[in-house]
């Protein structure tokens, strides 16, 4: 996945930035972003703090890195069976 070139708290100061009445169009301009990648930053991290965005990145990785052990025990689990099934 892509990685950002904005950090949580640069999105969260932007978006506070919004909350404290700039026009959309003057600040997706002023940081370089295009207004879908504003809504889609709103949608995301709208009313959170720093503290909490940072949380929710953890979380996000944590639950990654348990779907690929999961995929990985299903693969391991499939070849034991196939090996199982055949008659000897």
């Amino acid at each position: 996945m892509r990685k950002s070139r904005f950090s949580e708290e640069q999105i969260i100061a932007v978006l506070k930035e919004s909350e404290a009445g700039v026009e959309t169009g003057e600040l997706c301009r002023r940081h370089g972003i295009t207004r879908a990648c504003f809504y889609r930053w709103k949608s995301k991290y709208g009313g959170m703090e720093v503290s909490e965005a940072k949380r929710l990145r953890a979380l996000e990785e944590e639950n990654r890195q348990l779907k690929q052990i999961v995929a990985e025990q299903a693969v391991d689990i499939r070849a034991l069976k196939a090996v199982v099934a055949k008659k000897w």
